[in-house]
């Protein structure tokens, strides 16, 4: 292992010990009174919000606040920052719910007294993320391509080189094989893919402000990217692709009078982005909520004495480092699984029809 390679995964283990301790403030803020709620712990660290969250010192709380943009029926168009919900305030009638349906989201109170939900497209957590990481993905391959532009395809050293390393990995031994001879058509867009889930994955492991936001583990983002793929399978599908799902070679019996095997194969369009959507939001979700439990442990053997308390302490300090070091590596798996089934899926959508030579 090369010495760089030592120093970046102490600089990791550093930050992800930060975060712990970061996260264990708030529990210390919160237990002081009441016993910590594990679960409500986790789901508000993990949910989008309208700041970002960076510590509780004693009652005064530390966070970045976002701009918020919403339009009421009501009272119209609303433009301000977030910190004016702090404390709980209301701020032009509309306030953050602290339950019900729209717990953690602005609402306002119509004529009748009820909660209602304005049109919301404030910046959330999840969207700045979005927004800077989109931003950071930009830069690094404007960066690269104007090394190339400059230097040519001379050796390459330091970041240029890693990200050749990766560009080449992804193109030649996923997209290249998986797609077949007009993989060129379809290289920019999984490319883009693969990098933008990576570097969002790798944010999410950063506790540091930008990083921290769960972006790929809310699935309304993995959707938007499952709806991609989903929508180049099947626009880019060849005559034999569509042949095979609507008119499938089987016995005559299974397609007349009922089309059972065409029915099946139309469900199969959907359960394959869909399984995209899952998988990638599934796995992420719970790499954070792991984390986030194990440094629970400590605050819930609180009661229990002591030793028990100092034992689960480190337990949890050991096995949190070592779950942080295991998701750098999903971060990347993720990426490379999620690219690699939809170019096996435009793969299957581009079949020629079947010839004797």
């Amino acid at each position: 292992m090369s010495g760089k390679l030592k120093i970046f995964l102490l600089l990791l283990s550093a930050f992800i010990l930060t975060f712990h301790q970061v996260r264990a403030s708030d529990a210390v803020a919160a237990g002081k009174e009441e016993p910590l709620n594990v679960r409500e712990f986790i789901l508000e660290h993990i949910s989008d919000s309208y700041e970002w969250h960076i510590t509780t010192i004693g009652d005064k709380l530390v966070s970045i606040p976002l701009p918020v943009i919403v339009y009421s029926k009501i009272s119209g168009w609303h433009v301000f920052m977030s910190s004016e919900f702090h404390g709980g305030h209301a701020h032009e009638g509309l306030f953050i719910a602290r339950e019900g349906e729209y717990k953690g989201k602005i609402v306002e109170l119509d004529t009748a007294g009820k909660e209602i939900k304005p049109f919301d497209i404030s910046i959330t957590k999840n969207v700045f993320s979005l927004l800077f990481s989109s931003v950071l993905l930009i830069i690094i391959i404007m960066s690269v391509a104007r090394s190339y532009k400059k230097e040519g395809f001379a050796p390459k050293k330091g970041f240029v080189a890693a990200m050749e390393m990766f560009i080449i990995s992804v193109n030649d031994d996923i997209i290249k094989p998986c797609i077949g001879k007009d993989y060129k058509r379809y290289a920019p867009y999984l490319l883009t893919v693969f990098f933008f889930i990576f570097i969002n994955n790798l944010l999410g492991l950063i506790p540091l402000f930008p990083g921290g936001a769960n972006v790929t583990g809310n699935i309304a983002i993995t959707f938007i990217l499952a709806l991609c793929t989903f929508f180049i399978v099947n626009l880019s599908g060849s005559k034999e692709y569509w042949k095979e799902i609507l008119w499938p070679e089987v016995p005559l019996w299974l397609k007349l009078p009922v089309p059972l095997m065409p029915a099946i194969e139309l469900v199969g369009i959907f359960t394959k982005p869909f399984a995209l959507m899952i998988r990638l939001f599934a796995n992420m979700l719970a790499g954070h909520s792991i984390i986030l439990g194990l440094t629970a442990l400590i605050f819930v053997t609180v009661s229990m004495g002591q030793a028990m308390n100092i034992s689960m302490t480190v337990v949890s300090v050991v096995f949190s480092v070592f779950i942080g070091l295991v998701e750098l590596l999903v971060a990347y798996i993720q990426a490379y699984i999620f690219t690699m089934l939809s170019a096996v899926f435009i793969g299957l959508a581009r079949v020629e029809p079947h010839r004797k030579h």
